[in-house]
């Protein structure tokens, strides 16, 4: 009769090790003669290609979460902008911009969020609404406009009224508008029309404009008056168009 012993523990039976195994790479597996060397290789480039795609730009980088606040008014600071930013969603920074001859707000500022989320709805609830009697403009910096606003600005280029007698304006403000042009230059004399040129497809100001008059003693008069003045917080150029 056999033990009991033996029939708990065959002697026969081969013990299966629980110990792990090192892990042998594919292609040495489907090829046991691939030089290590290659096969080294090629897991380094498949890491370097891994990482390469890990640090793609999520859609919740800082440019997605950067906001431009325009048209603000030149008493805001930068805690006081945050704070009414705040009220909408978490801010991370708020920077108003000062031109760095005179020191004076450019009436502009950049605000950058926690999350995409939270400058999407910083634009809903606040561009267009007022901070100091002041309308502001609230959009993602560098952001191509809406065809409708592009639509009003093809309008608003095509209402110039061009004439022999123009003045060239440079360096302007990103915050400057026509109508801020028109109303600037008509100080001095009766403009005929005024626009600011901006960038193909954008609501980006290109950084300058031009001036219409019906004559060309108003052209000298604004040359005179307005050459090197300062307009939304920087000094501009104004010569013959």
């Amino acid at each position: 009769m056999a033990s009991m012993s033996s029939l708990i523990s065959p002697p026969n039976l081969t013990r299966l090790s629980l110990k792990p195994q090192p892990k042998q790479p594919f292609l040495q597996i489907l090829n046991p003669n691939f030089p290590k060397n290659l096969i080294l290789r090629k897991q380094r480039l498949f890491v370097a290609a891994e990482e390469r795609t890990s640090t793609v730009a999520s859609p919740s980088s800082a440019a997605d979460r950067r906001l431009y606040i325009g048209n603000i008014p030149r008493t805001l600071k930068n805690d006081q902008l945050k704070k009414i930013v705040e009220e909408h969603g978490a801010v991370e920074k708020a920077e108003v911009m000062y031109d760095k001859y005179s020191g004076r707000s450019r009436r502009f500022a950049f605000v950058t969020m926690k999350t995409v989320e939270d400058a999407n709805v910083a634009i809903e609830k606040l561009n267009g609404t007022e901070i100091g009697g002041r309308e502001i403009k609230v959009n993602i910096t560098e952001k191509p406009i809406a065809q409708v606003d592009l639509s009003v600005l093809q309008a608003e280029d095509s209402q110039f009224i061009d004439s022999p007698h123009k003045v060239y304006v440079g360096n302007l403000a990103k915050t400057v508008t026509s109508d801020t042009l028109k109303s600037f230059f008509s100080e001095k004399g009766k403009v005929m029309s005024a626009k600011v040129s901006r960038v193909s497809g954008t609501s980006k100001s290109g950084g300058f404009g031009f001036v219409s008059f019906s004559s060309e003693e108003e052209v000298e008069a604004a040359i005179s008056s307005f050459n090197n003045a300062m307009l939304e917080g920087q000094q501009i150029r104004v010569n013959k168009a």
